[in-house]
């Protein structure tokens, strides 16, 4: 191995993309160009397809194979939400059991053998995993989630593992960003909003070197782009697919109406699987029979369809796009079509704030614990920055403005604060 070569990997896995930069005793190496057919090479979407149980493809071929194969198959994201759900063990693809420790370790594996390759055909098994401040809410789950990155690393064929939180990571970049902004040591507050979590960091930054102890608190809460999408489809989507069917069971009296609970998978496309589940299945297809609306089963099929084709990506994306939409405008149009789909759909600015008041909620209740806990008064802020499409959310902006003031706030647009001061962390650990 070349002196000059890396000896260790910084990954940030995420919800949404993942990316990997790496570091040797000296120096800190880019991000790995790891998806050649992405819009930026150095982004790999942390999507994977099946289109048999034995051949799988990730990223943005992922998409192209599932597209070109005409939707058959199964193609899967969001897993990184799935790590601190005790009841998500993993799932079955044809007659292939896959643990969710099997499914996560295949982006790992696939990014560790393209980073090998950029680097000469060398061979890591060191590594920094980024990790949210909390996975959960709850300590034993949030401890679960940690320990299944760790083994789907090592599954992925590293040998020494070493997890930090990514809004300390951040925080590495930021310093950089604004070490000689002028000069004194300043409070800063770290926004990162993901597709999965919430994370925030306050920390003390200056001239000097950052250091871990300069971090005054970390907190954060399971919930930021992903969950402002499922509000979209809870309010406004849903119905379309048989959300409010109406229906009378045989020899009963009383009008029933969908059960929540049973529409709820529909609510993430991590979790659309689960409507084949044959209690389910034959639920709804019992539904369907007892319907009593003129459109009833029409939304009904177009839920089969949607369920049987694995179309939940697509729609998400519509959604997705709505929501962005509706950073900048006062109304979003909703537009999904496919044989046997017709969804044409509007939402206002006013109702998804409605709609997704519960989430943001508590994502900036985490703020203020974490502002609690740093011990530090908001007025004593110098600069708020912030990370994510969802920061963009005119709510969520506004209140951090309220908080904060205007003037303190900056958007830190870069994709890649978080994989550099992992990159950095790993420096610091091979230079020990």
């Amino acid at each position: 191995m070349k002196a000059s070569a890396p000896t260790m990997y910084a990954i940030d896995f995420g919800t949404s993309n993942s990316l990997l930069a790496a570091a040797n005793g000296t120096d800190v190496f880019p991000p790995v160009p790891l998806d050649a057919s992405a819009p930026d090479p150095t982004i790999l979407r942390s999507v994977l397809y099946f289109p048999t149980a034995s051949r799988c493809f990730v990223g943005q071929q992922a998409l192209n194979e599932y597209v070109e194969n005409g939707l058959e198959g199964r193609l899967l994201r969001s897993l990184k939400r799935h790590l601190p759900t005790r009841s998500f063990r993993g799932t079955q693809i044809d007659n292939r059991q896959l643990s969710l420790e099997d499914l996560v370790a295949i982006p790992l594996r696939e990014m560790r053998t393209r980073a090998n390759a950029h680097f000469g055909d060398v061979d890591i098994k060191k590594v920094v995993l980024g990790r949210p401040a909390r996975f959960s809410t709850d300590d034993a789950d949030d401890d679960l989630a940690e320990k299944r990155l760790r083994i789907a690393a090592e599954k992925a064929g590293f040998e020494e593992i070493h997890v930090l939180p990514e809004p300390v990571a951040a925080a590495h970049e930021f310093s950089d960003a604004f070490a000689d902004a002028e000069a004194g040591e300043r409070v800063v507050v770290v926004c990162d909003f993901g597709g999965g979590t919430s994370d925030f960091t306050v920390l003390k930054l200056g001239k000097k070197a950052f250091e871990r102890t300069d971090v005054l608190a970390i907190g954060g809460a399971p919930l930021a782009g992903d969950a402002l999408d499922a509000s979209i489809m809870r309010s406004h989507v849903v119905k379309h697919f048989g959300g409010d069917v109406s229906y009378r069971v045989p020899m009963g009296h009383n009008v029933l109406t969908m059960p929540k609970n049973v529409m709820e998978p529909l609510c993430s496309p991590a979790h659309l699987s689960m409507m084949r589940r044959p209690d389910i299945a034959d639920f709804l297809r019992n539904v369907r029979s007892w319907s009593l609306g003129p459109d009833d089963r029409e939304k009904l099929d177009q839920l089969t369809t949607l369920v049987d084709e694995g179309l939940g990506f697509q729609l998400f994306e519509v959604i997705e796009g709505a929501k962005k939409t509706l950073s900048g405008r006062d109304e979003a149009a909703i537009e999904f079509t496919y044989p046997d789909i017709d969804v044409h759909d509007a939402i206002s600015r006013e109702a998804f704030e409605t709609a997704s008041s519960r989430p943001i909620a508590t994502i900036l209740a985490a703020l203020d614990e974490t502002m609690a806990a740093s011990g530090v008064r908001a007025s004593d802020v110098d600069l708020v920055c912030c990370t994510g499409g969802t920061a963009r959310v005119p709510r969520i902006a506004q209140a951090i403005a309220e908080r904060f003031g205007a003037d303190k706030m900056r958007d830190f647009k870069s994709f890649h604060s978080v994989v550099q001061g992992l990159a950095h962390h790993a420096r610091s650990l091979l230079a020990e």
